[in-house]
């Protein structure tokens, strides 16, 4: 097949994806589960259209996939508006670093004592697969800034944050499996300042400043201009540069990103607070700005109000940042399915119901223990760790930086196995469950105002 060819094809593909959006929200399959299953039919399995080793590839990977979470994370930090001292966030926290941890150290001991794995590349493959993702779980993340149900903004804020969490233990991976003769107190203080305290510090704090600066600064700007131009390289600016600046400075990119997101949001805060809406009831939150303007009618607005400007310029930062995330995210999903006849491992499916069943809630429970959290949303925090794009970036990320061997390609396989696990299994459940979870929200509503 020809250029032209597969130009149509993956036109075809889009355009009934898209008509067809109505009925899959509805059925059990997510989207993601479906690309996933196109990627499997053009692959060697199927029709033997493609074929396309992700690890062959690793630094095209690792870069494409770099873009997806990158975007991701800014638009998930930009999601979440409940203040700081709100529990949903601490849980999240606890969920991104301890229960991150307990995950990382139980799936270490399994690789070495069930697989025979050798324990840097046991601990390699621990914190690969134990990030959630915040690409593919779009069903369970927060759906906007008026969003603040407790399951999603956990899940979202863990998703935000764990993947620059888990990213200091496969470089300390790595140091040993490339150390032949061990690892000196030196570079393990090394690692633990550089690539541990500052990475995380480092990014979270350069993210947030930027993305609260330029939203106040912008907001500044186009309000002084009287400008209602659209705003949607904003996201991508904020994005691109949050990202670069941290990564240059030895922090973590992935935090840098999200925490942008996060500075953005609480820059929106504030300008509707020092100018809240007219009929705003005294003592409630003002609402997001972007829910008070329409794009659709942006010339006709009063450009010099800052609430305008700072609701235009979100809006479009999160129309223009979903548009990105979703196009490379339906292309790296596509592309998983199709190298996954280059990477099957039958022990990987061991590992996901390991991880799924019981390491994933159990590191839930043990970290969440004592918070105020009701059992039903600690269960489904537990069940939901959709795992996807960011192990894929990690397992570039390990190529590019030494590991190879046939072990390393065996625990390589087994985290590809555990991705596409967890995108049909979560794929499949996570559609009935929160349905069956809202239904009975409303039921308990019903029987509250009866009595």
């Amino acid at each position: 097949m020809g250029f032209l060819g597969w130009t149509a094809a993956v036109g075809g593909l889009l355009l009934i994806m898209s008509l067809a959006s109505g009925w899959i929200s509805r059925a059990p399959v997510t989207t993601f589960g479906l690309y996933l299953a196109a990627g499997i039919v053009c692959g060697p399995w199927v029709l033997n259209l493609l074929h396309v080793d992700l690890v062959e590839y690793s630094t095209l990977t690792a870069r494409f996939t770099e873009i997806a979470m990158a975007a991701s994370l800014f638009i998930t930090g930009l999601k979440l508006r409940l203040p700081f001292r709100s529990q949903s966030w601490r849980v999240g926290a606890l969920l991104a670093f301890p229960a991150m941890l307990l995950t990382v150290l139980s799936v270490t001991a399994l690789a070495h004592y069930l697989a025979g794995i050798s324990w840097p590349l046991a601990l390699a493959l621990g914190a690969i697969i134990a990030p959630t993702d915040p690409v593919l779980a779009s069903m369970i993340a927060v759906n906007d800034a008026n969003d603040d149900d407790g399951l999603r903004v956990a899940l979202s804020s863990e998703a935000g944050m764990n993947d620059g969490s888990a990213l200091p233990i496969l470089m300390l991976a790595l140091m040993l499996f490339t150390a032949h003769d061990g690892l000196s107190s030196a570079a393990i203080w090394d690692w633990a300042w550089r690539d541990v305290v500052w990475a995380l510090l480092g990014g979270l704090a350069i993210g947030y400043a930027m993305g609260r600066l330029v939203g106040l600064s912008a907001t500044r700007f186009h309000s002084r201009q009287r400008s209602v131009a659209p705003s949607d390289f904003l996201a991508l600016a904020l994005i691109a540069l949050s990202y670069a600046a941290a990564q240059s400075l030895d922090a973590s990119g992935f935090l840098a990103a999200f925490a942008a997101g996060v500075g953005l949001r609480s820059a929106e805060v504030r300008v509707v607070t020092l100018n809240p809406p007219d009929d705003l009831t005294e003592g409630t939150r003002p609402p997001p700005a972007e829910g008070m303007v329409n794009p659709h009618t942006r010339h006709s607005m009063s450009a010099e109000r800052p609430t305008n400007s700072i609701g235009l310029m979100v809006g479009d930062a999160l129309s223009f940042g979903d548009t990105i995330e979703r196009l490379f995210a339906a292309g790296i999903v596509m592309v998983l399915g199709i190298t996954l006849a280059e990477h099957w491992e039958p022990m990987g499916l061991v590992f996901a119901a390991l991880l799924f069943i019981v390491i994933r809630p159990l590191s839930v429970y043990i970290t969440t223990f004592g918070m105020r959290v009701p059992r039903g949303r600690r269960l489904m925090i537990g069940w939901f760790g959709i795992r996807g794009i960011g192990s894929m970036n990690y397992i570039a990320y390990a190529y590019t930086h030494g590991l190879q061997g046939a072990e390393a390609g065996y625990m390589t396989n087994i985290a590809f196995t555990v991705i596409v696990a967890s995108v049909v299994v979560h794929g499949l459940t996570v559609s009935p469950v929160m349905h069956w979870r809202q239904a009975r929200r409303e039921a308990m509503q019903e029987q509250d105002q009866e009595t």
